[in-house]
């Protein structure tokens, strides 16, 4: 059980050749975040850029995954496309449990497959590699049909991930679809595969998972269970999700709605989550080893043209979805807004920066920055027809247009014009106008995610224009992250996993020594990656903050500037602290 160093999995995509090899200790890194950043200090080429060959693609669990509840996330590490740094992405779904049962902490893949190519991984770490160039240019869910009957084995318990167009086209935000309802989302780790000429990876394992007796780690898993099921701690994920938000942020004048031109609007019912729950609500799923089951699927009802037949799909839906396919364009209905995301679904992109990135094409759209010569179709704010043609256009690179959009958002206007209302905080905006500290958490933050740090909730609890006490807050609720991503749980859980909680969790399994050190690990691993974000190129003194976060107005009044750049000075220089050389 209490075994120190990680098995790890190394593939060369080029020739096949795989091997299983003894990495690191887990009193240091415990796995995940911790895991893939130690195996990029490891393989990954700094200097490098994101599509070189020998740029590692990396898949890490932690110590816990599979012995709790909630302990169901996979870190994807790598370079970014979309910045060419080091980068993280996180992925519930099956691939957590099945990496698990395939008995390796870790997967690193290196190289580039001679021809468009499918990765299965088995039991031990065997590999398979499949010649599928027939499946090149095909979307997520059509690919998804064929990987089943090409890998028929452990079908109750295997992973799929796989990537679309987007991907195949070298999007900067081209995401990896896990098991159909997750995702590796931001900063283009679908187009890192893509680059490998890796179509799909599916991973069905089939060892067993060997639990410790006595009766520590029975009690400890009873009483996690317990608060997970019993209490009202995770109830909101489960009944309307995190589109429970929509609600209550449009009333606190803090939704950003039309590219971030307004932060409320009264047409908000047409989609909110209790609409969505009352209209297209079909079922609900969960991640492996999750009793919550927060995963919302709507029914997507279409009528063929000139027919009376309809179509019905699934269509995974929550907040940050909701916030990018329907109010950042001015979309108002439910199902318009699952249309779209059936759409973005298809061809792999991250749904957050697609979205956000036609939000500012139709701004520019509607003041004649761009035209129809452009965009191919007209993009006007409570329109979805346009939308749905231009993502079509967008996933698959279209005219130089849609290629540089596919790159990013500043990088269009930088083409065309438009800068000041790009809604890019590092990389498109997560769906929070609260105010300066979550502009400066996201803007600056290690993923460029709202989930780095919970800036948006300090805005909405926190009185008074305290620069240090803010700053600090971030830092601290980081560190505290970090260490459950190392786990590897869901950060949804981060109320019911404290720190004494994980501690004891580890040491039921037998892991008394990290369990001890959580602290000092955590604070090793928050400083490990910002290490290894600034050695690939990152100056959090040069990120741009477009001047559209400066004119939002919201529950509080409007933006106050010179607080805003003050916290983004004084995070600045945390962070290059935090990311000074051992």
């Amino acid at each position: 059980m209490a075994e120190s160093s990680f098995r790890v999995l190394m593939i060369q995509l080029e020739t096949g050749e795989s091997k299983l090899i003894d990495f690191g200790d887990r009193a240091q890194w415990l796995g995940g975040s911790g895991l893939a950043v130690a195996l990029y200090q490891a393989y990954g080429l700094p200097d490098a850029p994101y599509d070189d060959p020998q740029q590692p693609l990396i898949f890490a669990i932690g110590t816990l995954t599979g012995y709790f509840p909630l302990m169901s996330k996979v870190i994807c590490g790598f370079k970014s496309p979309y910045h060419n740094q080091y980068a993280e992405s996180h992925a519930g779904g099956r691939l957590a449990l099945a990496l698990r049962f395939s008995g390796c902490d870790a997967v690193v893949i290196r190289g580039r497959a001679p021809q468009p190519t499918a990765l299965g991984i088995g039991t031990g770490g065997a590999v398979r590699l499949v010649d599928v160039h027939y499946l090149w240019g095909e979307d997520v869910f059509a690919t998804g049909k064929l990987l089943r009957r090409i890998f028929p084995d452990d079908a109750g318990h295997r992973s799929m991930l796989r990537i679309g167009p987007a991907g195949e086209k070298q999007l900067g935000y081209a995401c990896i679809n896990v098991d159909t309802y997750r995702h590796f989302g931001r900063l283009g780790a679908g187009t890192v595969m893509g680059s490998k000429l890796l179509k799909a990876i599916v991973v069905g394992g089939e060892a067993g998972l060997q639990l410790p007796g006595g009766q520590a780690y029975n009690k400890q898993y009873a009483e996690i269970h317990r608060q997970v099921t019993a209490t009202n701690l995770l109830q909101k994920y489960h009944d309307l999700g995190t589109a429970e938000n929509l609600a209550p942020l449009n009333a606190a004048k803090a939704l950003p709605w039309r590219n971030l031109q307004q932060t409320s609007d009264p047409a908000i019912d047409g989609i909110s989550g209790e609409t969505f729950a009352a209209q297209t609500l079909l079922r609900q799923t969960a991640c492996a080893g999750c009793p919550i089951g927060c995963i919302h699927i709507g029914m997507l009802r279409e009528q063929f043209a000139g027919d009376s037949h309809f179509q019905y799909r699934e269509v995974g839906y929550d907040y940050e979805p909701i916030f990018a396919a329907g109010t950042m364009l001015g979309l108002t209905n439910a199902g318009e807004v699952l249309t779209l995301l059936d759409e973005v679904e298809k061809l792999g992109m991250d749904i957050m920066s697609a979205g956000v990135a036609l939000a500012w094409a139709a701004e520019a759209f509607s003041k004649g920055v761009i035209s129809e010569s452009e965009t191919l179709v007209p993009l006007v704010f409570g329109e979805v027809a346009g939308f749905k043609a231009a993502v079509v256009h967008l996933g698959t690179a279209a005219n130089e247009f849609y290629r540089l959009l596919g790159q990013g958002t500043l990088k269009a206007a930088a083409a065309y014009g438009g800068e000041d209302y790009a809604c890019v905080l590092g990389q498109e905006m997560a769906g929070y106008a609260t105010g300066e500290v979550f502009f400066t958490a996201q803007s600056l933050g290690f993923r460029h995610s709202h989930l780095d740090a919970a800036g948006y909730s300090y805005d909405q609890t926190q009185s008074g224009k305290d620069v240090e006490k803010a700053v600090a807050f971030l830092v601290e609720d980081e560190r505290s992250r970090c260490l459950l991503t190392s786990c590897v749980g869901c950060l949804f859980a981060r109320k019911v996993y404290s720190e004494p909680v994980l501690a004891e969790c580890l040491q039921s399994l037998g892991w008394s020594e990290a369990g001890g050190r959580l602290d000092a690990i955590s604070r090793e691993v928050q400083q490990a990656r910002w290490r290894m974000r600034l050695a690939t190129g990152y100056d959090p003194r040069q990120v741009p903050l477009p001047r559209r976060f400066s004119e939002v107005k919201n529950w509080k009044g409007e933006i106050d500037l010179p607080y805003l750049q003050a916290l983004r000075g004084a995070y600045a220089g945390a962070i290059e602290k935090l990311g000074r050389p051992a």
